[in-house]
């Protein structure tokens, strides 16, 4: 079928159900989303269409059908062909009978067009049988719905159809289906409620009103009078009809010569392409062009069908096959066996005429002409326009049609080239996507469209908020002992549980280095849970922690987490792949808490206790002990949370079933969704689009006022109270966001990192 059949469905779809249902639909039946209109498709992407809609609408296929069949006919009348179907007929009957006749002018453009054909007969009681043949089986219920349109529209009537007969007929061109409609109709005449908006009368209402007036006049023609100026309107009506010696125009009756008065070698030199033949096909007479391209017809009395087959409409080559559809258009294709040798690599001829009974000779007359598409086809059978009889309105169509096939052609490359533009956009848009998707995982997401605007990003200073620092023990150790692909393994699989915890708790990934972690929550959104957030992400990394294998020992990889919270200033480092940095002293201690921590335990600082005390959190503690660069300090372990189950804190979905253990491979389904965990209110989650455009503005180290959630490139780091600027470099070199080097002296306790030496130059590329 052509590409307009498929749109015709499914603008249909989607103005009845919108377009998720159209994609729903075309996914399932597994075809592309648009069509172009003069591209042939399978028939099999229709029937797929149509059988996936019956599923997905759960209503059978006729109910389908149908509906289509009244849709696609006022789709014909939006696409410019409203004027042509209104002139096939005067009523419903005539309408029918001509629709051979549309497909016939319509296969002139639409070359490869294959369509059905239709026959109509008149019962005595009114009612209509309409006789539709089809290649295409399945599809008899969409011609309800056409003419039940036509009809409403038309002929402002209503009309049932049911089959009586369904047959599929073997000596048919390709098993033809052959479906016969009982038609009846119902003209609707409603009542006149004006002189304006009064609808037109039907034809059956104008006939009858002219044969009562008709009759009227003949009882008052004797009282007529002689003043042309008193006639009344009939009066004048007739005068203006008048044929001949006073008949009507509807009584009007044919007059016949008493004998043909044309020559014989005119008659067939006017009409070069007709055929005269009998009722067993026995050729009696042929046209002078046609005699000149197929010689066989030359000789009087050969067999019609030895030379010609009939390509339209699909019957038998038999005269009671032929008058049975004698009022359709007849299309006879050469035979190429018995056409000249010079017609070898020609395309065999088509001709496309009226058959035409004469009783009184008991022969059918084929008045045809040659079906022609264009000047091209008019070359390949090296013919000329002067083979054409002048009076012949073919000429003119072939010319015409060669103008309109050239605006097809364009058409059809506009609509080539608006679906690769449609296509390039999607793809284009996918790029977009993918690539801010990667924007955005490396800076935050107002940050990054400012910069994607060329604006300056300036710094931003933040009051309170929650660092954490993580690394794996004994890491170098692994390095030394392992491959780099299974360190890379290890380190792969542990981020990717880390990352989706940061979307469970909704803390802001800064960056990893190597086995290092770190996580800030509060920046750059600020939020008054910021370290319930991310006291609830340790407990989960702890947790995910214990289903990463080390590559050494087999057994599962062992965490150290430390907390701190206070003041940072933050803002976006660099040009060439910039970062998003925190700086101040809050980012050096938090750096302690995880130096000076044990394995698989999780080491607060005073601030973040003293924000975590009547939270629901179970905390022990740790005592004073000798923190390098801050001194005696009271420290201690978040032990878990007493209010939230490890479901929760591990974003898992809830289940009908909980058990203590979780298989492995329930685990890494549970990973694939992320539910987020609900925190108390805070600022950012309360405020409104315009509160965060007026949210109070926070004063930078500067001094000038900057809004909490701008931030800018920084080019120093401040020093803490008890640093000295020698410890602040090698805290620097240590454990800053930027490059994290570890100290070549064995500076830190015996359980740390099993006093680990300076990296290898892969664990730095890491």
């Amino acid at each position: 079928m052509y590409g307009f059949i498929n749109t015709c469905l499914k603008s249909l779809v989607i103005e009845k159900f919108g377009e998720d249902t159209w994609d729903k639909l075309r996914n399932e039946a597994g075809v592309q989303d648009t069509f172009m209109t003069y591209e042939v498709y399978k028939d099999d992407i229709t029937m797929k269409l149509v059988s996936e809609a019956c599923k997905l609408l759960d209503v059978k296929a006729d109910i389908v059908l149908r509906q289509f069949g009244e849709y696609f006919f006022e789709f014909c009348k939006r696409s410019g062909y409203d004027h042509m179907l209104r002139t096939l007929g005067g009523n419903l009957f005539d309408f029918i009978e001509n629709l051979d006749a549309l497909h016939g002018y319509l296969s002139l453009s639409y070359k490869e067009m294959n369509a059905p054909s239709f026959r109509v007969e008149k019962n005595k009681d009114g009612s209509m049988l309409l006789h539709y043949y089809s290649d295409r089986r399945g599809l008899c219920h969409i011609v309800p719905g056409i003419i039940g349109a036509v009809a409403r529209d038309f002929f402002n009537s209503t009309i049932t159809m049911e089959i009586v007969d369904q047959t599929e007929e073997a000596d048919r061109t390709a098993k033809k289906e052959h479906v016969v409609f009982l038609v009846t109709q119902r003209v609707a005449v409603p009542e006149r409620r004006g002189v304006d908006d009064a609808p037109l009368p039907t034809t059956q209402h104008l006939a009858e009103t002219l044969t009562r007036e008709a009759t009227y006049l003949g009882k008052e023609k004797k009282h007529q009078t002689l003043c042309p100026f008193r006639r009344n309107h009939w009066e004048m009506v007739r005068g203006l009809v008048r044929l001949g010696k006073g008949k009507l125009l509807r009584g009007f009756e044919p007059v016949y010569p008493d004998q043909l008065c044309i020559d014989l070698k005119a008659f067939c030199s006017a009409f070069p392409f007709h055929i005269v033949f009998d009722e067993e096909l026995e050729v009696r007479q042929a046209g002078v062009t046609i005699q000149r391209i197929v010689p066989g017809l030359q000789t009087m009395g050969i067999r019609l069908d030895l030379y010609f087959r009939i390509v339209h409409p699909g019957v038998p080559f038999t005269i009671p096959s032929i008058r049975t559809f004698i009022n359709s258009h007849f299309v006879l294709q050469t035979r190429r066996d018995m056409m000249p040798e010079c017609w070898t690599n020609r395309p065999m001829l088509e001709l496309r005429g009226q058959m035409l009974w004469m009783p009184s000779l008991q022969c059918m007359l084929y008045l045809a002409s040659p079906l022609l598409r264009s000047l091209q086809e008019l070359e390949e059978r090296s013919m000329h326009l002067s083979d054409i009889a002048p009076h012949d309105a073919t000429r003119d169509l072939i010319l015409l049609n060669q103008q309109r096939l050239a605006e097809m052609e364009l058409s059809s490359q506009l609509e080539r080239k608006k679906e690769q533009l449609r296509l390039l956009s999607q793809h284009l848009e996918e790029e977009r996507r993918k690539t801010e998707a990667l924007l955005y995982a490396m800076l935050p997401k107002h940050v990054a469209n400012q910069l994607k605007e060329g604006n300056r990003v300036e710094a931003g200073e933040f009051k309170e908020c929650t660092i954490l620092f993580s690394d794996v023990v004994t890491f170098t150790n692994i390095c030394s002992e392992c491959e780099p692909i299974q360190i890379v393994h290890m380190l792969n699989s542990m981020y990717l549980k880390f990352d989706r915890l940061t979307t469970v708790h909704n803390v802001y990934k800064v960056e990893t280095i190597g086995d290092a972690y770190m996580v800030v929550g509060g920046v750059p959104i600020p939020a008054s849970t910021h370290a319930e957030q991310v006291a609830n992400f340790a407990l989960g990394m702890v947790i995910a922690a214990k289903c990463v294998t080390n590559p050494i020992t087999g057994q599962p990889i062992q965490i150290r987490v430390g907390l701190h919270s206070g003041p940072v200033l933050a803002g976006v480092v660099g040009e060439k792949m910039p970062r998003y940095c925190l700086f101040g002293d809050t980012v050096n201690t938090a750096s302690r808490m995880e130096s000076h921590g044990l394995p698989d335990k999780i080491h607060l600082s005073p601030t973040v206790y003293q924000a975590l005390r009547h939270k629901g959190f179970e905390t022990q503690e740790r005592g004073e002990i000798e923190v390098k660069g801050k001194g005696r300090m009271r420290t201690y372990f978040l032990e878990r949370n007493l209010t939230a189950t490890e479901g929760q804190i591990m974003g898992r979905r809830r289940t009908t079933t909980e058990t203590n253990t979780v298989p492995q491979r329930q685990w890494i389904d549970d990973c694939q969704t992320a539910v987020p965990m609900q925190y108390g209110e805070s600022p950012a989650e309360t405020q409104t689009p315009q509160d965060k455009e007026a949210a109070p503005r926070e004063k930078s180290l500067s001094g000038k006022t900057r809004d909490s959630e701008s931030y800018g490139s920084l080019h120093s780091e401040g020093l803490s109270e008890d640093q000295s600027p020698a410890q602040a470099a090698e805290d620097k070199m240590s454990r800053s966001p930027s490059a994290r080097v570890e100290p070549t002296q064995p500076t830190r306790s015996a359980t740390h990192r099993n006093r680990r030496g300076p990296r290898t130059a892969f664990c730095t590329l890491l």
